[in-house]
């Protein structure tokens, strides 16, 4: 097992390795910051062998600047924080969607969700344990089972402490189609589009939240084309990830969507070497 390195050791081996320092005492304060095993994964498109893992021995492709590999982690940096704000807006909206239909078509059940006539067994089986559980302790169910009787809290109460998982979940779990439809319409989707969607958000939120390498994320599922005007090529990378969170974003506010769009436009711009900004380009299809 291989050993800590001091700074200077850090410095050094990433000299061996081909790494062209500006500022080294710069350079010094970033690794501090930062971490030398994070930088070491941006650095990865730079190395000779990329995108290849096996035997890999790190030796940097020549001309490789320190400032250009913390570029990109700059840039995915703050992609994420930008991504992260409007995936906590969608993700609120779809919760609020969900309660408002359902709660409305279901109206004789303020708890529906556990209902078998309108929810698939296994989700209702499965409540208690896998989501209601947890939930018991969040402060505001222990004030309302403190006031009021029955087992559960009410589906507007309950669903706005779920996870996106969970509601993702409980969506599935409906029984009716035109219950999904309710939903999925008012997203200009069919239900069956609104469920790729709301996954391809939740694995884009959760990668955004672990502070996970997000401009050369991949969603093996594919994402569907239709109504967010996924590029072919697009499918399967952050390019497309980012057009349904603008997709489902204009949805709720066109003035939101314009305001990412300008964003994610500044921040590529702001990338300062050619070099980073190739490896954007490449590895994500997004480009200004």
């Amino acid at each position: 097992m291989k050993k800590a390195y001091t700074i200077d050791q850090q410095i050094a081996r990433l000299k061996s390795n081909g790494m062209v320092f500006d500022d080294e005492e710069k350079a010094k304060e970033i690794l501090l910051d930062v971490g030398y095993y994070m930088l070491g994964v941006y650095s990865f498109p730079y190395e000779i062998r990329f995108p290849r893992l096996e035997q890999r021995d790190h030796k940097l492709k020549t001309g490789t600047t320190f400032k250009s590999v913390y570029d990109l982690y700059e840039f995915d940096t703050k992609l994420r924080r930008l991504l992260l704000n409007a995936l906590d807006r969608i993700e609120v909206n779809i919760r609020t969607k969900m309660i408002y239909n359902i709660s409305l078509r279901y109206i004789d059940d303020p708890c529906w969700f556990v209902n078998r006539k309108y929810m698939a067994s296994k989700f209702v089986n499965d409540f208690e344990e896998q989501v209601y559980a947890a939930m018991r302790k969040n402060p505001v169910i222990q004030h309302h089972h403190a006031n009021h009787s029955g087992i559960y809290a009410p589906a507007w109460k309950t669903i706005e402490f779920m996870t996106i998982g969970n509601i993702i979940t409980l969506y599935d779990s409906l029984k009716e189609p035109e219950a999904k439809d309710l939903v999925a319409n008012t997203y200009g989707c069919s239900r069956g589009v609104f469920y790729n969607y709301i996954e391809t958000i939740r694995v884009l939120r959760n990668k955004c939240a672990h502070g996970g390498c997000i401009y050369r994320m991949d969603f093996p599922k594919g994402i569907k084309r239709l109504p967010a005007d996924i590029s072919a090529d697009c499918r399967h990378n952050i390019k497309g990830g980012i057009d349904v969170v603008k997709y489902m974003l204009g949805r709720i506010s066109q003035t939101r969507k314009r305001e990412l769009e300008s964003e994610i436009y500044n921040l590529f711009n702001s990338i300062q070497t050619i070099e980073a900004r190739q490896v954007v380009v490449h590895n994500s299809k997004i480009e200004y």
